[in-house]
């Protein structure tokens, strides 16, 4: 079990868990997952992680977009409340929520993050995204992703 199903389970939320075969060659994780459960690439959410650098400090949040868009950084910061972010380095954002890169989920990181999930998924009432590994994704209530995470919602995809 993954720290992201550990979250939901202990939060006594209901997942669904989809496993699907991960092609270690495909590096369109989110896009795979989609294909494999047969659902649109809309309902599908990528979690990636942002390095947010002020005058004091770097700190760290992740953004909520559906795989078959892409993020706006500037719109992402500023929905965090900052002028500007950017994708932190592939090795970083693993040690930081202690997933593997194609798995990163927004439940259940070392650490909580500051959530941003883009306006989109208020159009969809159960998401998709990574539960914690390559080849396993949780279907999730929408409002119950956002109370376990404490997400902002803005329009942050493009």
């Amino acid at each position: 079990m993954t720290p992201a199903i550990r979250v939901a389970k202990a939060a006594g939320i209901d997942i669904g868990l989809h496993h699907y075969e991960h092609d270690p060659t495909n590096r369109h994780y989110g896009l795979e997952a989609a294909e494999a459960l047969g659902v649109s690439a809309d309902s599908v959410f990528k979690t990636l992680v942002l390095e947010i650098v002020t005058s004091h400090r770097s700190r760290h949040a992740l953004a909520v977009i559906p795989v078959s868009k892409s993020l706006s950084l500037k719109a992402a910061a500023a929905a965090l409340g900052y002028k500007n972010a950017v994708m932190a380095a592939p090795a970083k954002a693993e040690r930081i929520t202690g997933y593997t890169r194609g798995g990163i989920s927004p439940l259940g990181t070392r650490s909580r993050l500051e959530t941003v999930l883009d306006s989109s998924s208020s159009e969809i009432t159960r998401i998709y995204c990574s539960g914690g590994k390559r080849g396993l994704d949780i279907s999730i209530g929408l409002n119950d992703l956002v109370r376990l995470t404490d997400a902002t919602i803005a329009p942050i995809a493009k």
